[in-house]
């Protein structure tokens, strides 16, 4: 056996320095990369009562938009979930989901917020904001309740309009095209608000809005029970969002809470519309449709958490949730101004991951990734409804299962 130069660790330990200082190198070039944006506090809206759960001042971040973009702006929904009574939202209030003060004064953009056109083809030069969320009502409500020395605000429609107040003289009055759009809260948010965005800014804009894992089902459980619909209703009650839901869809149903539900809601929206979202969307399947009352002895924790581990009689049973989520969507198949992504991942919001919106990987259907079909829809460039077929068949799928905290629980 030939005998190895005296130095030979030398020249290991060279090559793997070479090979480490390159691999922190590109991850380091990586990290400068990202689009990072800073935080506009709007300290001055307490005059008119838009303050968060703790009373903090509301907050987004904005990034400007260049050459053909400068007139046009994507604005973005931050979601988190919600808080149903005084217990959960006083907790809410002590975190980053209820105060602007336990918030990261720094956002990183990517998926739709992104500013790179390898990334966004269609919106990077847009200028993109992204509404911080601190409400716990989808920006809906307009309340407050003092809560022994303290008091909780429910102020989420003072909020939208502090800070759409605040973008207007910024460029947004002037705005040729926008797209509100968010994921989660958020996504449900640009049901409540996609119409008075287009009133405050005139025919002179074309609006139009997306949803991102915000249609969330009114759907009974697997036991027949129905656990959404009371805790829509009592968020309803509590932070007092009647006054500010859908007036025509109000009109149309019985209770105030149904006006929560997106299926009720957009019927009524006259704005173009895209509904982005899994069949199998991971929030509703956890918690609304087998939600813990319905497994207390965890006969669904393995297939929540790995959908590869379902046994065919759950797969048969998640069926249920995808055919709730057609049959709630079969009204708009033939609305032209609805766009649609339905697709068969266990996912939870897909517009803001760079991996799911537009990646060499990205779920696609029909070899489209949403992003390609998003922007097909905004500029009226072609077809613009993929519904996918059932669960397993998408081969294209990521199936990536959010812990409850980036669910906003």
């Amino acid at each position: 056996m030939a005998r190895l130069p005296w130095p030979w660790w030398l020249a290991v330990f060279s090559t793997v320095a070479v090979i480490v200082v390159a691999a922190a190198t590109t991850a380091a070039t990586a990290a400068e990369e990202r689009l990072v944006v800073s935080m506009t506090l709007l300290p001055d809206a307490a005059s008119t009562g838009a303050v968060c759960l703790d009373g903090s001042p509301p907050a987004y971040h904005l990034q400007r938009g260049s050459g053909d973009g400068a007139g046009s702006w994507v604005l973005q929904f931050e979601g988190g979930g919600w808080c149903n009574d005084v217990p959960s939202c006083a907790e809410r209030a002590g975190t980053r989901r209820g105060s602007t003060r336990f918030m990261n004064k720094l956002e990183v953009f990517s998926g739709v917020l992104s500013n790179d056109p390898a990334m966004n083809p269609d919106f990077y030069s847009w200028n993109r904001v992204k509404l911080r969320y601190c409400d716990g009502g989808s920006f809906a409500g307009d309340s407050e309740l003092r809560n022994g020395s303290s008091v909780l605000y429910f102020r989420g429609q003072r909020i939208w309009d502090a800070i759409i107040s605040d973008l207007l003289p910024k460029g947004l009055a002037k705005a040729e095209k926008v797209l509100l759009s968010g994921c989660s809260a958020g996504g449900l948010a640009t049901f409540f608000h996609c119409d008075d965005l287009k009133g405050r800014l005139g025919d002179a804009a074309t609006v139009k809005c997306l949803s991102d894992a915000g249609f969330f089902l009114d759907v009974d459980d697997i036991t027949g029970n129905n656990t959404v619909r009371p805790f829509f209703r009592s968020l309803v009650d509590l932070q007092g969002a009647e006054k500010n839901l859908n007036r025509d869809c109000l009109n149309s149903t019985d209770y105030p809470y149904q006006c929560f539900f997106p299926q009720y809601i957009l019927l009524y929206i006259r704005s173009p519309y895209f509904i982005l979202n899994s069949a199998y969307d991971v929030y509703q399947f956890h918690h609304n449709f087998v939600p813990p009352s319905c497994d207390p002895r965890g006969q669904w924790s393995r297939c929540k958490s790995d959908p590869g581990a379902c046994s065919t009689s759950q797969v048969i049973t998640l069926q249920g949730l995808r055919s709730a989520m057609l049959t709630a969507l079969k009204p708009f198949e033939d609305d032209q101004r609805v766009g649609m992504f339905i697709n068969s991942c266990f996912a939870h919001c897909q517009s803001e991951l760079q991996d799911t919106w537009f990646a060499p990987n990205s779920p696609r259907l029909h070899n489209k990734t949403i992003a390609e079909l998003v922007g097909d829809w905004y500029f009226e460039r072609g077809p613009d409804k993929e519904i996918d077929c059932a669960y397993p068949c998408d081969s294209t799928c990521h199936n990536l299962i959010p812990s409850n905290q980036e669910l906003g629980i």
